[in-house]
């Protein structure tokens, strides 16, 4: 029982699942921006494993491929992926089981979600082999994002509502702007080892010149799909409040100091998502 829990406890770090909590809240939101209300439980239970499979899906993916990496990497050396905790071999099937499940979940929501789910399942395994030929490699996640909201107004309306569309471009440039913050932790690795960034390429000035522009874009986005969905006060206030929390994740970082990109993130990203999800429930519930 001991190693069966240990062997749970690698799978779980190695895919990050507790950071789930990035894609999850936005994907409900969907739900409840579309839904102007508590959905069918049927429909939120398939769309919630469908978010959580496709996250591992593409978590399993992207260590698999970045295992020759990891192993070079001081940052990645204690990663149970790379200790061989988790072989590689596993990630391969955790990718693919993951895959199947995506792919049955969309089947139970409707026809056209099962026909397109093999689109956000090619975005998922390009992003990490887009490292090997482009900078703009965070672009590639910011679509998987773009996807969610997408896939929720298919599998929910059968078709896309602007509103979704708004809400991915937003979800997919946050996401863009704070993988770019990630990746500067190893920018001097990425350069020696030929993998593509935009920190690697453009260095670290410009690289927080280009995740604040996209987090512009992303507060300009959620307005967007505000106003197209209809939504009252209370959205908006809640917008402009996790505005200020995006302005700080900036603050804490700086071209000379870099301590603190796991604290922007790891915490503040986790926030951003949360807080959006509870000022759309009050907003749809209070009706203000």
């Amino acid at each position: 029982m001991e190693n069966f829990l240990k062997k749970i406890k690698a799978y779980l770090e190695v895919i990050k699942f507790s950071h789930t909590i990035f894609a999850l809240p936005f994907g409900l939101s969907a739900i409840f921006i579309l839904e102007k209300g508590f959905p069918s439980f049927y429909k939120l239970f398939w769309i919630t494993i469908a978010i959580i499979a496709g996250r591992t899906a593409g978590m399993a993916f992207n260590r698999f491929f970045d295992l020759p990496f990891d192993k070079l990497n001081p940052r990645t050396k204690n990663w149970s992926s790379v200790t061989g905790a988790i072989k590689d071999y596993e990630l391969l099937i955790l990718g693919v089981l993951s895959s199947i499940v995506l792919i049955f979940s969309a089947y139970m929501l409707n026809k056209l979600a099962f026909l397109l789910s093999p689109v956000a399942l090619f975005f998922l395994i390009l992003y990490p082999l887009g490292k090997r030929f482009t900078n703009f490699v965070h672009l590639l996640l910011g679509i998987v994002y773009f996807l969610i909201p997408i896939a929720v107004s298919i599998a929910l309306k059968g078709n896309v509502e602007p509103s979704m569309v708004f809400l991915g471009l937003g979800m997919a440039f946050w996401v863009s702007g704070f993988d770019i913050l990630y990746a500067l932790q190893d920018i001097e690795f990425d350069r020696k080892y030929g993998i593509h960034s935009i920190p690697a390429k453009f260095g670290v000035k410009k690289s927080l010149i280009f995740a604040r522009f996209f987090h512009f874009l992303t507060f300009l986005f959620i307005i967007l799909t505000g106003i197209y969905a209809d939504m009252g006060k209370i959205y908006f206030i809640g917008v402009f409040i996790l505005s200020t929390f995006l302005l700080y994740e900036h603050l804490l970082i700086k071209e000379n100091d870099l301590s603190k990109i796991n604290k922007a993130f790891f915490t503040i990203n986790g926030y951003i998502s949360i807080f959006y999800f509870i000022f759309v429930i009050f907003d749809v519930y209070l009706k203000l």
